[in-house]
């Protein structure tokens, strides 16, 4: 096998590794990734407790599920309390996030 083949598959392999890396960071961790607007629907959100909270932390998160319409993938971002409180299961609007980091909820009123 002749020494420049071995060095384009290796380059290659390079490569795809690279953009993976990038990808992962940008989509799933949400580093660097774009401030982004879609319009969802809120299908269930749930309060969980904090077993370890130390005094004057809070003791739950708050979690929303969404999905973009018309039909998108499922999501699920970690939101305020105030948030939680003012959004309901089918309540439809613009969310507004960063990689998986949740910025802001505009309801649609019908």
């Amino acid at each position: 096998m002749p020494i420049t083949l071995l060095i384009c598959i290796l380059l290659l392999i390079a490569l795809a590794a690279w953009m993976y890396i990038g990808f992962h960071k940008r989509h799933n961790l949400g580093e660097d990734a774009p401030e982004q607007k879609v319009n969802v629907e809120v299908l269930d959100k749930q309060s969980l407790d904090i077993p370890d909270a130390a005094v004057g932390e809070e003791d739950q998160e708050y979690w929303i599920y969404v999905q973009k319409l018309p039909l998108g993938p499922k999501r699920e971002f970690k939101v305020g309390i105030h948030y939680f409180s003012a959004l309901n299961p089918g309540d439809k609007g613009t969310l507004t996030y960063k990689g998986n980091r949740f910025i802001h909820f505009a309801l649609k009123r019908d």
